[in-house]
């Protein structure tokens, strides 16, 4: 019987991965950077001459070419969307290089600003979601992310998972059978309605976090989850973005902004679609937030709760459809009230 070899660390596979490719010449110098909410870490690898480049680091080996990284990759590069460039790969160390754009993201550029500080790049920002509904059109295949949607299902699954993970595991709420039902049924309502409008491509995750600025210019990371969705998604994960404050002129003047670029004629219902599409957007964050803290112990997610919670309770106030759901929630959640 033969003896399986132990796993290689993440240290010893990047080493390897340097190693079979050019630049294990270079006296590349590791650097391992912040990682996201996923499981993949992430390194900057500095090489003789200034360059530099950063892996993605899996946990363990991958199928690079059957991959939703790799395809939205190619697609947005067909778009002639801005994105990093994808420089090698191994499917065997579960590595995949890129180019590097720096640590600036466009959290980071706002520093203690305010978003009109830099116009400009929210204006980009905008524009990037309205050239990705626009070129989605044209590429339309059977491949993701047109073989996927926020779909009843989905969306559904992103609501519950408020209630398991915010709720219950990180607030320790526990529902009552009626609370449950009142509950599914408003859950029902907003998925309904949402699930029911035309699909565009959405990137999913399309925040100030995922929004890297290298000179003045935008880049989209992070784009693996991409799948249709309602043209309001994106708008409503960048303008109720839960790392950033945005007062509600700046959101009114940039929905307007991207209205204009649309095309749309009744303003007031795209900005009730709007709100809808962020009720569940806040709601599902919170769900992720409660998930990191309370099962994968990463506390530092617990800061970015408040700003969310106010962006729910701020919407959940201003439509009458949410009375029952606001009540219901606030009962539980005292930010809400």
């Amino acid at each position: 019987m033969s003896v399986s070899q132990p796993a290689l660390t993440a240290t010893e596979r990047i080493d390897a991965f340097l190693s079979a490719t050019s630049y294990g010449v270079r006296h590349p110098r590791v650097q391992w950077l912040t990682g996201d909410a996923s499981d993949r870490q992430y390194v900057r690898v500095h090489l003789d001459g200034g360059d530099s480049i950063v892996l993605a680091v899996h946990p363990g080996a991958i199928d690079y070419a059957a991959m939703p990284f790799s395809t939205m990759a190619a697609l947005l590069t067909r778009m002639g969307l801005p994105s990093p460039r994808v420089l090698d790969h191994s499917d065997a160390l579960g590595i995949i290089a890129q180019e590097d754009l720096g640590d600036v993201t466009l959290q980071a550029r706002l520093g203690g600003d305010g978003i009109t500080a830099h116009d400009s790049l929210y204006r980009q920002a905008v524009d990037l979601i309205h050239a990705l509904q626009v070129r989605g059109r044209e590429f339309v295949a059977n491949t993701v992310p047109y073989t996927l949607a926020f779909d009843e299902e989905k969306l559904t699954f992103e609501l519950n998972f408020f209630a398991t993970h915010f709720l219950a595991g990180y607030r320790g709420v526990s529902l009552s059978a009626p609370e449950q039902a009142q509950l599914t049924a408003e859950w029902s309502a907003i998925v309904d309605e949402l699930a029911a409008e035309p699909r565009v491509v959405c990137h999913r995750d399309y925040h100030s976090r995922n929004l890297m600025v290298r000179g003045d210019a935008l880049y989209l990371i992070d784009f693996q989850d991409a799948r249709m969705g309602p043209d309001t998604y994106d708008l409503a994960s960048l303008l109720r973005d839960s790392y950033v404050d945005i007062t509600e002129g700046e959101r009114a003047r940039l929905i307007a902004h991207f209205t204009r670029l649309s095309g749309v004629t009744d303003e007031a219902e795209f900005r009730r679609r709007f709100d809808l599409m962020c009720v569940q957007r806040n709601i599902k964050a919170l769900g992720t937030f409660g998930f990191q803290a309370s099962v994968r112990g990463r506390l530092a997610y617990v800061a970015d709760m408040p700003r969310t919670l106010r962006a729910v309770r701020e919407n959940l106030l201003k439509y009458e459809r949410f009375a029952r759901l606001h009540g219901l929630l606030a009962a539980h959640v005292e930010e809400l009230r």
